[in-house]
Parts: C-alpha cells; sequence; structure tokens
C-alpha cells in the first residue's frame, strides 16, 4: 500500500551498482589493482549469451571499469575467482540478508548459494544481473566502503545501532573508494552528482525490470540509480538515489542530479567544511 517503506521491502536487481563489490572481492582474493583488462570488442560470450557494454573501452584498469561502468570488465573479474569468494564478499556486505534495520516488512534481496552457481550466474553477478537487492541492503553497502570497511546494522532508533562487521579490510575500501571518485569527474558516467567544493564518489546502475512472469527482462522497464558519498575524502553521508521506471534510462542523467540536490542541502544542513 501507499505506507509502505520502499527503501526496506522493494526488492531489485542491482545492474552496475554491484560492480565496486566485484572490485573489492577481486583486489581481497589477490588480483594486482593495477590489473589492465582487455574488454575489447566491447562484447564477450558469458556461456551462451552475449553480453556488452555501451561502448568498446578497449583495456581498463579498475579505476576506469568502474567509471566506464564495463560489464565486460566487470565478468572478467569474476569469472577468474571462485563462486564460493564472490559470495562471501557479498554477504560480508550484507547482501542475501535482511539488514535487521527492524522496518515492518523488510526483504532479504534474493542472492542464490554459490554451490548452484556455475561460471555463468558468477558472471552476470559480477555486473549486477541475477541477484535482488533491496535499497536499504545497497546504501548499507556503500556505507561500509565508507566506513572503512565496517559494516553497521542500519537503525531508525537514535543510538540504536548493532554489533558492527568487519566486512572488508580498511585498505581495500579505500582503494575501491578512491576509484568511485572518479565516476563523478569528467569522462565518468556521473557528472552530474559532482558537488562545486566537495570531493563526490560514486556510482550509476542501470538495470532492466525483471518480468512478473520470470521470463526474462523488460526491454522498456529500467531502474535508474545513483548511490554516492560526500565528502569521498572523509564520507559523512551515504545518499542512494533509485528511480524506477525513468523516462531515460540512464542512472548518471536522472539519478545523479537528485543525489547532487540531496547532498548539497545536507552539507550545508549539516555544516560540513
Amino acid at each position: 500500500g501507499a505506507h509502505r517503506n520502499r527503501a526496506a521491502t522493494d526488492v531489485v536487481e542491482p545492474g552496475s551498482v554491484i560492480k565496486p563489490f566485484t572490485v573489492a572481492a577481486a583486489l581481497e582474493a589477490g588480483v594486482d589493482p593495477n590489473i589492465q583488462i582487455d574488454t575489447n570488442p566491447g562484447t564477450m560470450m558469458l556461456g551462451k549469451y552475449r553480453i556488452g557494454d555501451v561502448h568498446n573501452h578497449g583495456v581498463v584498469d579498475l579505476t576506469h571499469l568502474l567509471s566506464f561502468s564495463s560489464n565486460v570488465g566487470a565478468a572478467k573479474l569474476g569469472i577468474d575467482m571462485t563462486s564460493e569468494h564472490l559470495s562471501d564478499v557479498l554477504t560480508r556486505f550484507g547482501y542475501g540478508d535482511s539488514s535487521h534495520s527492524g522496518f515492518p516488512g523488510e526483504s532479504s534481496g534474493v542472492l542464490a548459494p554459490p554451490q548452484t552457481w556455475g561460471m555463468v550466474k558468477r558472471g552476470s553477478i559480477s555486473y549486477g544481473m541475477g541477484l535482488s537487492v533491496t535499497p536499504l541492503q545497497l546504501a548499507q553497502a556503500y556505507a561500509t566502503l565508507a566506513n572503512h570497511g565496517q559494516r553497521m546494522p542500519p537503525t531508525f532508533i537514535k543510538g540504536g545501532q548493532g554489533k558492527p562487521v568487519q566486512a572488508m579490510s580498511p585498505k581495500i575500501a579505500r582503494e575501491v573508494l578512491d576509484m568511485l571518485e572518479n565516476v563523478t569527474l569528467p569522462g565518468g558516467t556521473a557528472q552530474k552528482a559532482a558537488i562545486t567544493g566537495y570531493h563526490v564518489a560514486g556510482k550509476t546502475g542501470t538495470a532492466a525490470k525483471a518480468l512478473p512472469d520470470g521470463g526474462g527482462y523488460s526491454t522498456s522497464k529500467y531502474v535508474a540509480s545513483f548511490v554516492g558519498f560526500v565528502p569521498a575524502t572523509r564520507p559523512r553521508l551515504v545518499i542512494l538515489v533509485t528511480v524506477d521506471e525513468p523516462t531515460t534510462i540512464w542512472g548518471g542523467v536522472v539519478a545523479a542530479p537528485a543525489f547532487q540536490e540531496l547532498a548539497r542541502f545536507a552539507l550545508q544542513y549539516l555544516e560540513v567544511p
């Protein structure tokens, strides 16, 4: 009805906003931070499925994998890990489980057990398809990156926080956060999120909506999102904007400006220098 908290109850496939956690998992698995990933020709076969990027980004490092939002690059990273490792990292960030915010009707999203994945599923989860999340879970996971890798259960009660969980080493959390600053710089997918006088980090996402009969994905209905931190150097706020069925599908176009307005107001309100 009109009174449900959609941030806690609505479940969506995250799309590209999952990619920073794929990168974090790869770094934790020992991937060289300076790895160069060949995404030519901008498409690849994942089992019998062809996946692709909006443009051919050629050879990318991890930072540009995120700022260009390359599906091919993320899938290649994912294929090179074990399903168990990627699943473990996503679980530590809070995916696949209720955030235990205490809000009525909160969903746990869906993250299938890793022994059922196979290569195709692992590759698609790496770029945000084949799992589902709540907006609250996404915000919690990004707040974990901003909080030196320490996950705090979200709460609606002042002083009501639960036990922290160290999801990721502070070093890797910082590396991924630094990469996400490039997303809002010229050339990244979310230039519209930039705020004069502040460093902003974040990630755009666009995901096709699953068809209600479970028979694949809509070709016309999308969810666009942007999730960001300000100030990127010492984050005070994580803000997630999700736009359901926008007229233009790109998260950087529709969700990033809303983030910018909210963040600009909040930074002034909180008197963040």
